[in-house]
C-alpha cells in the first residue's frame, strides 16, 4: 500500500514542479517590464547630465571652417577677399598640409523645351571660369586642443579676357563664387573640408531715363486670357526703365475706367535667361516674384502706387555676353472679377549704381 501512496504523491506533485518554474518566469517578466517602463525614464532624469556628456567628449571632434573679414560677404573686383581659417579639435590632430581653392564660374543650362534644339550649344555648355586660384596655407603642423587661426588674404582678379560678373542665383544661368579650404590628414584619417559663398558686386552706372507714361485699353492689350476683355481704361506711369539694383522699382497705376469690377491688380517681375551660340539663341522666361498692389474694386480715378524692391541673389545687373543673356521685365496684371486676366508687358534694365558694402 505505501508503494502505491508515494506513486500517486508523485504523480500530484508532477504538475506542480512542472509550472512552479514557468510561473516565476513569468511573474519575472511581468516586474521587469513594469520596471524598465515605469521607473527607468525618472532615474534617468535625475542622473546628473554629465555621465553622458563625458562618454561622449570622449572622441575627437575636428573641424575647420572659414571666417570672412565682412559680414555681408560682398566684394567687387580688384579688392583683396581677407578673413581666416578656424581649425577646432577637443584633442588635437596633425596634419600634412591646408590648401586654399577660390573657384569662380557661370554654369548655363538647357531648358527641357529646347533640348537637342542646338547640338553646336553643347560644346560650349561648360561652365566659364570667371576666377581661380590656389593658395598653400601651411604645410603640415600640429593643431593644439585649443584650436588655431590662420589669416590669409586672395587679390579678387579676373582669368584673361573675363570680368567677374554679379553673382546670380536663376533657373538656367548660375553665376557664383565659392571659397573651399581643405586639411590633408594621415592615410587613416579623413580629410576635414569646409567651404563658403562669397557675393561678387559689379558697378555699371547708368543714368535712369525719362519717366514712361502707359495706358492699357483692350485695343492695345496683346495677352488676353480668358473668354473675353470688358471695357476699361488704365493709366500709369513707371519713374525709369533703368532701374538701379539697390532701389525699389516705384511709379503708379489709375483705373479711369472699367465696366467690370476688378478683382486684383499685381506687379509680377520676370528674368529672361537666354542661353545659345552662333547658330542661335533659345530664351526662357520665368517668374522671380508676384506682388499684390490693389485688392478688391478699387476707387476710379485715385492713384495707386507701385513699390517693388529687388530680391538679393535672384537679380543681377542686365548682363549680355556671346554665349548667356540674362534680362528682366515687369508685367502689370489685371485681373477682373469674373477672372479675366490681361497682361501688360514693360521691359527693364537694371544697373548697380555704387556698391552696398
Amino acid at each position: 500500500l505505501l508503494p502505491i501512496l508515494l506513486l500517486l504523491s508523485h504523480l500530484l506533485l508532477l504538475p506542480i514542479l512542472i509550472t512552479l518554474p514557468t510561473l516565476l518566469l513569468s511573474h519575472l517578466f511581468l516586474f521587469s517590464s513594469f520596471f524598465f517602463i515605469f521607473l527607468t525614464p525618472p532615474l534617468l532624469l535625475r542622473l546628473p547630465t554629465s555621465i553622458f556628456v563625458s562618454k561622449m567628449s570622449k572622441g575627437t571632434a575636428n573641424d575647420v571652417f572659414i571666417k570672412l573679414d565682412r559680414a555681408s560677404k560682398k566684394y567687387r573686383e580688384g579688392e583683396t577677399l581677407k578673413g581666416t581659417i578656424q581649425l577646432k579639435s577637443l584633442k588635437g590632430f596633425t596634419h600634412n598640409g591646408i590648401t586654399l581653392h577660390m573657384d569662380g564660374s557661370v554654369s548655363l543650362q538647357m531648358s527641357a523645351k529646347n533640348s537637342g534644339m542646338f547640338e553646336a550649344f553643347y560644346n560650349s555648355i561648360k561652365p566659364v571660369k570667371l576666377i581661380a586660384a590656389a593658395l598653400d596655407v601651411n604645410k603640415g603642423g600640429k593643431v593644439s586642443s585649443e584650436g588655431q587661426e590662420i589669416p590669409f588674404e586672395i587679390p579678387l582678379k579676373a582669368t584673361p579676357g573675363n570680368l567677374l560678373h554679379e553673382t546670380y542665383h536663376g533657373v538656367f544661368i548660375n553665376i557664383t563664387y565659392i571659397l573651399v579650404v581643405e586639411v590633408k590628414r594621415g592615410a587613416f584619417s579623413k580629410d576635414l573640408t569646409s567651404k563658403v559663398e562669397f557675393m561678387i558686386e559689379s558697378i555699371n552706372d547708368l543714368k535712369p531715363t525719362e519717366p514712361l507714361e502707359f495706358e492699357i485699353t483692350p485695343e492695345s492689350v496683346e495677352n488676353k486670357r480668358g473668354r473675353s476683355v470688358p471695357d476699361f481704361h488704365i493709366t500709369g506711369c513707371i519713374d525709369t526703365q533703368i532701374c538701379d539694383i539697390a532701389k525699389p522699382f516705384t511709379g503708379y497705376i489709375r483705373v479711369k475706367e472699367a465696366k467690370r469690377s476688378i478683382k486684383s491688380i499685381e506687379l509680377q517681375l520676370v528674368r529672361v535667361e537666354t542661353c545659345g551660340c552662333a547658330e542661335g539663341y533659345a530664351s526662357d522666361p520665368t517668374e522671380i516674384q508676384n506682388i499684390q498692389i490693389a485688392d478688391g474694386n478699387i476707387c476710379r480715378d485715385m492713384d495707386i502706387p507701385i513699390h517693388m524692391s529687388f530680391p538679393r541673389l535672384f537679380t543681377c545687373p542686365s548682363l549680355a555676353t556671346s554665349n548667356f543673356k540674362i534680362q528682366f521685365e515687369v508685367n502689370v496684371v489685371v485681373i477682373f472679377s469674373s477672372n479675366d486676366l490681361i497682361t501688360e508687358n514693360f521691359s527693364i534694365k537694371l544697373v548697380r549704381s555704387k556698391a552696398t558694402l
